[in-house]
């Protein structure tokens, strides 16, 4: 049985397999590689995931939603009609039409997946994505990194000498940095930092803003729908620049056209606060490896959005080396990923590897600290286990007792870089009891294990009287209880997933109901004519009536979506 690779990406996602000794990538139903990381509900109740939903986005923006990756580990919920929707459901949609996608392609069930994730994603996002793949119906076999799996995507690990190498992630709407080393058959990360509000959609949220400022338009009083239409327009025109020096960002709204003559320069200058916030993980990062960056052997571009002439520039100046970026950005992570299922499976063509992974966030307690002679103020935090520590690690730190006779210690878990815990995320906490003593007598052991999968466990030993307490630390608060898991199941089985083999046809009604929204006139008119014609072909059922009907409308929709704007 086949262990298939994704990339669960926050703009697209992929699925990808190991065959012939070589990562292959498998197309959705409508031919196509990458598949939008968009979910819609229709009139039906039925739910569309991928490219007919993304046409939707403008025609029926209260019933679609994406970006919601950045959302993945909170307690954040989005209402489509009258379902409501947590990020790891919307995220098992992909996920199942992923997996539905591989099984047509090889003709085969497919249970198992190796899932990318950003490497700067913390504890609770990472259990989202595994418990998004179980709600899909896959046992998620290992979460990788998206740098790491961009890696071996470029075949770092069959190279026979030590290198280090660096790889800038720059996504539809994350950010990560990676630092990573090959030796003797491992490849271990020394060093991970990033951004996860950070990607290609905030560079065009960029162009959104200056074209509302220029011409006095007021955000809030937009539609939805216009909105939709304007962020559509602004991410075409950056497209657009990757290619050319200038571009026309032309918009009408209320019967009035509006016309921008947009520069790259302009653009570049815009850019200028997100590129500080690229530069900023890239130059911790280094500094976190003990690396100097003229030690590093190669520098390797992944994502979409590292197609900008900017990004591609920036890097260049801060390496003084041209980037590599020979496999498509898009699709690399992907490719890895396959690479690393077929590792996990042990296959012959591939030279055994051993990858090492690292904690992206310190993990450490609340204390209290001195202050004024005996007086003590609580809310300082205690690392245990540092960032970039390899994984998996185990860390102690003594503790003593603070106040005269006191019976009890809590021990509170945060995660975060802040000195004060009220910066940092709460993960858990734990209790234990102490025999009464004077001030500082007393003393705990606070052990932090931290295993390869992401769980963290905490082990408290009461020095004087050996007792221990342990803990496994999860934070609840933002993960799907067994309860909520199962009760999503049920949920999702529930929902009508629109058949394959209408794919193309749903695609192509809501690209002309996108159409038809954004016309007027005429060709509004003609547009309602012939949705009409080929809404009634459908009706009829008859096979070979649809296929003759849709190749002509098809020709029709592609010639009026030219000149939509």
């Amino acid at each position: 049985m086949t262990t298939i690779g994704i990339d669960l990406g926050t703009t697209h996602s992929l699925v990808a397999y190991w065959k012939d000794d070589t990562p292959h990538l498998i197309p959705n139903a409508l031919g196509k590689n990458t598949t939008p990381s968009v979910v819609s509900v229709d009139t039906n109740g039925d739910i569309l995931v991928g490219e007919t939903a993304k046409e939707r986005l403008i025609s029926h923006p209260q019933h679609t939603v994406a970006a919601f990756k950045r959302k993945m580990g909170s307690k954040a919920t989005t209402q489509l009609g009258d379902k409501s929707f947590r990020p790891e459901e919307l995220s098992a949609l992909i996920l199942r039409q992923l997996k539905q996608d591989a099984e047509a392609y090889l003709d085969e069930p497919v249970t198992e997946a190796v899932i990318s994730v950003p490497a700067y994603f913390n504890d609770a996002q990472r259990r989202a994505t595994k418990i998004a793949g179980e709600l899909a119906g896959l046992k998620v076999e290992r979460l990788i990194n998206e740098p790491t799996a961009a890696a071996i995507a470029y075949g770092v690990h069959d190279r026979d000498d030590e290198c280090h190498f660096l790889v800038v992630d720059l996504g539809g709407g994350t950010f990560d940095v990676s630092v990573l080393e090959l030796f003797d058959g491992v490849m271990e990360v020394h060093a991970s930092a990033g951004d996860n509000f950070l990607g290609g959609e905030d560079f065009t949220q960029l162009l959104v803003n200056e074209f509302l400022s220029m011409h006095q338009l007021d955000a809030a009083k937009l539609s939805t729908h216009d909105a939709n239409r304007l962020y559509k327009t602004a991410e075409e025109a950056k497209h657009q620049l990757t290619n050319q020096n200038v571009v026309s960002f032309q918009f009408s709204l209320n019967d009035k056209s509006y016309d921008w003559p947009l520069q790259r320069s302009q653009f570049e200058k815009l850019a200028a606060p997100l590129i500080e916030r690229i530069k900023t993980p890239i130059e911790r990062a280094i500094r976190d490896s003990h690396l100097r960056p003229a030690e590093l052997d190669d520098v390797l571009l992944v994502g979409g959005a590292t197609r900008m002439p900017i990004i591609r520039s920036i890097i260049s100046k801060m390496f003084r080396r041209l980037p590599s970026c020979t496999i498509n950005p898009d699709e690399v992570v992907a490719r890895g990923t396959a690479v690393q299922a077929a590792l996990k499976s042990r296959n012959q063509a591939l030279k055994d590897v051993v990858m090492t992974d690292i904690c992206p966030y310190t993990l450490g307690v609340e204390i209290a600290q001195e202050i004024d002679g005996n007086q003590h103020q609580s809310g300082y935090f205690l690392p245990i286990i540092e960032r970039n520590s390899t994984i998996p690690v185990s860390r102690v730190e003594t503790l003593q007792t603070i106040s005269k006779n006191q019976t009890q210690m809590n021990c509170v878990v945060y995660q975060g870089e802040s000195r004060l815990v009220n910066n940092n995320i709460m993960l858990g906490s734990l209790d234990v009891k102490v025999p009464k003593n004077e001030a500082g007598k007393e003393t705990v052991d606070v052990r932090f294990t931290y295993d390869i999968n992401g769980i963290l466990e905490i082990i408290v030993k009461v020095n004087s009287s050996g007792e221990e307490k342990r803990q496994i630390i999860k934070n609840n608060d933002c993960i799907l209880s067994d309860d909520e898991i199962a009760a999503s199941f049920n949920k999702l089985d529930a929902l009508k997933i629109h058949p394959r083999d209408n794919a193309e046809n749903r695609l192509l009604l809501a690209k002309a109901e996108r159409l038809y929204e954004e016309s007027l006139g005429d060709k509004r008119h003609y547009l309602a004519s012939i949705i009409a014609q080929y809404e009634a072909v459908l009706d009829r059922q008859n096979p070979k009536e649809i296929e003759s009907f849709k190749d002509e409308f098809e020709k029709v929709i592609d010639s009026l979506d030219e000149d939509v704007f």
